[in-house]
């Protein structure tokens, strides 16, 4: 099973990565939180105290067109909060 996994940049993700030295990122849904602790471990060489998930539903959206009424759903997806050790942190941009 391929696993997706990015990272979330935002300004509550960031403060929080500051404050109490966890990341936040977007996985597959399938994911549980053993692949996600060795992804991150293989990706980012660091060492992970632990992960906690939060699953989102997708959102359901509609728009008015010319051509009528559209509707769509977005996809669903999960949100990983992963803890790293004491000292380490995560370059988002290192492999870029």
């Amino acid at each position: 099973m391929d696993i997706q996994i990015k990272p979330i940049v935002t300004e509550k993700a960031t403060a929080y990565s500051e404050k109490e030295n966890c990341y936040t990122f977007a996985v597959s849904p399938e994911a549980n939180k053993f692949q996600i602790k060795d992804i991150v471990e293989k990706l980012y060489n660091v060492r992970v105290e632990r992960v906690n998930t939060a699953s989102y539903a997708g959102k359901r959206k509609q728009r008015y067109t010319k051509s009528g009424l559209i509707r769509g759903q977005r996809p669903a997806f999960k949100k990983a909060y992963v803890t790293v050790a004491e000292g380490q942190k995560i370059d988002y941009y290192s492999n870029i």
